[in-house]
Parts: C-alpha cells; sequence; structure tokens
C-alpha cells in the first residue's frame, strides 16, 4: 500500500469512498507478495495492482460491489482451469485477497497510518481476515500508542504484542488466534502488515569496489 498513498490520501481528504483489495497471504508460485493493494474508488478509477494483471479484472468486479454493499470480503483465487478465460492464476500459485471499504467509519485510523508510512515512522497494521471476529476489523500499532481494536480485549492484548514483534523485525504476514487472543489456536486470522521505514546501506571508502556496492544498493 505504501506507493498508493499519494492517491489514496487524496481520494480520502477529498471524502471519496474507496474499496482496497490487498493481497494477504499466497500459496506457491504468486506475481505479487503479502501486501501488495489496489484501490477502486466508487467512480471506478482504479490505481494500483494485486496479481500484475491475471485476476485484476474480477478484483476489480468484486471490489464495486464491496462498495455498494459495504461488505468486505476475503477472496481466493488459483491457477486457471481448462477455460482460457476464466479467472486464474497462469502461474499456477494462488492468493488470498482481502477487499474492504474504507472510508472514516470503517477505517478510522487510516489519516494516522498514512502520515506516519509518509514520515517513515515505524507503524503495523493488523486487520482480521476471516474466523470467528469482525472481518476487516483493525487495529493500527506503534512503539507508544495503539488506534482500534479487533474485537476483544483478549484478542487486542496478544496481536499488538505479536504486531510490535513483527515490526520490529519488518515482517508481514498472517497469524491466527483464539476468539480472545489465545495463542496455538486458529479461529481468528489476522493479517500482520508492518511498514518499516526503508533499510539503510553505508559504504565506508571511495574505491571502484565501493562504488559497485552503491550502486547495487
Amino acid at each position: 500500500m505504501r506507493d498508493l498513498l499519494p492517491e489514496l490520501s487524496g481520494w480520502w481528504d477529498a471524502g471519496l469512498p474507496f474499496a482496497l483489495a490487498t493481497v494477504v497471504d499466497v500459496r506457491g508460485s504468486a506475481p505479487r507478495q503479502p501486501g501488495a493493494s489496489m484501490a477502486v474508488r466508487s467512480d471506478g478509477e482504479v490505481v494500483g495492482s494485486v496479481s500484475g494483471g491475471c485476476v485484476e479484472g474480477a478484483v476489480y468486479e468484486l471490489s464495486t460491489e464491496v462498495l455498494s454493499t459495504g461488505t468486505p470480503v476475503l477472496q481466493t483465487y488459483g491457477i486457471s482451469d481448462e477455460d482460457a478465460f476464466s479467472v486464474g492464476l497462469t502461474c499456477g500459485g494462488i492468493l488470498d485477497i482481502l477487499i474492504r471499504p474504507v472510508s472514516a467509519a470503517t477505517q478510522p485510523a487510516f489519516p494516522s497510518v498514512a502520515a506516519s508510512i509518509a514520515r517513515e515512522e515505524p507503524v503495523v497494521v493488523a486487520t482480521v481476515i476471516s474466523g470467528e471476529a469482525t472481518v476487516a476489523a483493525q487495529v493500527a500499532v506503534w512503539a507508544d500508542r495503539v488506534e482500534g481494536s479487533l474485537g476483544t480485549e483478549g484478542l487486542d492484548v496478544a496481536v499488538v504484542d505479536d504486531a510490535r514483534g513483527m515490526l520490529a523485525q519488518g515482517q508481514t504476514g498472517v497469524r491466527h488466534y483464539g476468539p480472545r487472543g489465545e495463542r496455538r489456536q486458529d479461529e481468528v486470522a489476522v493479517f500482520v502488515e508492518s511498514f518499516a521505514p526503508p533499510p539503510r546501506m553505508l559504504v565506508f571508502g571511495a574505491i571502484d569496489f565501493a562504488a559497485a556496492v552503491a550502486r547495487i544498493g
């Protein structure tokens, strides 16, 4: 989502609702990794990509449905079948994509998260994607504060703790919990997306080798 922020922030400031489709899990060979996003505005404008073209049309159609119903959807797209025109991934992988409406009512922490990402301030966003909790419920986590809730105190405590650990390592992925945050259970699936600052590389020296390393970096 990082590369879409200028457009999404502009839509938010203008009060234009949009649906955000995010890759939350991949299995096998997939064109995009977890965190890849595509946004569809209410007037049909689109930014971003979730699959490099394989399933964009289907995700667009589902996004327009989500905008009209206000109901988030977790959709799985797999390998194409015998029908050459079917929706599927010719690369053979499987994508799980969460599509959710974004507005002040559904995602109130969006402006705070967007501002932190723009300032390169570490922040991690945890979103329920399936199970015995409200799908698309979200909590944003910083080193010193939290915004939002996943529905129960126990789940919030467990997810916030894990999210901070994942942020420290720059990790993004799905974690599973019990309804009240019990670990080693899998009734609730939570997508944890870390927005850590870009890594820095320091190169010392002014020789040809150092110049080559700098170009690679």
